[in-house]
């Protein structure tokens, strides 16, 4: 019987220990998700290049077999000031620091761990599951004017042979209702303190992210780097009220913030404190000049500070 696309579900679960399946449940792990996806057997090939008189393909082994898992989810608060979104622990997965503030705030800040926390997921496929434990990733965020904003996640995890297995009975917990990006939701804007006027808002953590098995080893995932980048597109001002193109020109660095969201348990703050820009470009909306400004995010001295998520 053919399966249907439509029904797919996500459930997921931090492991204690690495690689050990924690048992996911519906009730308590079930994520909402957007555009679920999975590369149930991801592998690099070795040839057994065998001499013969004829042409013809080698014969392969598959190795370093790992599997790859990518959804989105809206941004959106859990609903409470001090307790974390759903996905709070895909961000932990992500090299993302946890810091909670009870009944205020919840913050995620990146760190340099080789050896973090890992998540397994449950993804079913209208009755065919994927195990996919040992799971590290990466994030990237996504705010366009006048769409709900969301937050893009890609994982690695260890391979498995897929089962059959009855999609559970999903329970929705601490993801509140998204609020499209725009000006009744959002402010606090700014890029090197001038507060413009803002179409879209990006950012990608961009974690090298690497599967490696070696002799004497176990299967793992490792977050080995990071090179966060981004784009802001604002409409373009005279030069004597801000001139970007210079900042650029010379290398300058700035701070990138801004507040989405208006009620308590769903506001989320995203700052770069320290932002180098990249060539500028223009393009046209609505006839009106804009500035696409990328730029990527450098940490001080003080390190693992050059991006923070931050649920009030």
């Amino acid at each position: 019987m053919a399966k249907s696309y439509r029904l797919r579900q996500l459930l997921y679960k931090i492991e204690s220990s690495y690689g050990t399946d924690p048992t996911p449940t519906g009730s308590a792990n079930y994520l909402e998700v957007l555009d679920l996806n999975i590369e149930p057997i991801v592998s690099d090939e070795a040839e057994r290049q065998i001499i013969s008189g004829y042409f013809g393909n080698y014969p392969v082994e598959l190795v370093n077999k790992r599997a790859n898992v990518t959804f989105s989810c809206y941004l959106s608060g859990s609903g409470t000031a001090g307790t974390a979104p759903k996905y709070g622990d895909l961000l932990k997965a992500c090299n993302m620091t946890q810091a909670i503030v009870s009944s205020t705030s919840v913050t995620y800040s990146p760190n340099s761990s080789t050896a973090g926390d890992s998540v397994t997921f449950y993804v079913n496929y209208n009755g065919v599951r994927q195990l996919v434990k040992g799971s590290r990733g990466s994030f990237n965020i996504e705010m366009t004017a006048g769409e709900l904003p969301v937050i893009n996640f890609t994982f690695t995890g260890t391979f498995a042979t897929p089962t059959d297995s009855a999609i559970p009975t999903p329970t929705k917990s601490n993801q509140a209702t998204p609020v499209a990006f725009g000006n009744s939701n959002t402010t606090g804007f700014q890029l090197f303190s001038y507060a413009g006027a803002c179409q879209s808002w990006s950012f990608d953590m961009a974690n090298e992210v690497v599967f490696r098995s070696l002799v004497g080893s176990t299967d793992t995932v490792q977050i080995t780097d990071r090179k966060p980048t981004g784009t802001v597109v604002l409409e373009a001002v005279a030069m004597s009220a801000k001139n970007f193109i210079d900042s650029a020109s010379n290398s300058a660095q700035g701070n990138n913030i801004l507040i989405h969201g208006t009620q308590a348990g769903n506001k989320c703050q995203v700052s770069c404190p320290q932002t180098d820009l990249g060539p500028i470009t223009y393009e046209e909306s609505d006839m009106v000049w804009m500035l696409n400004a990328p730029y990527r995010a450098i940490p001080t001295e003080a390190g693992n500070n050059e991006f923070e998520l931050k649920f009030t």
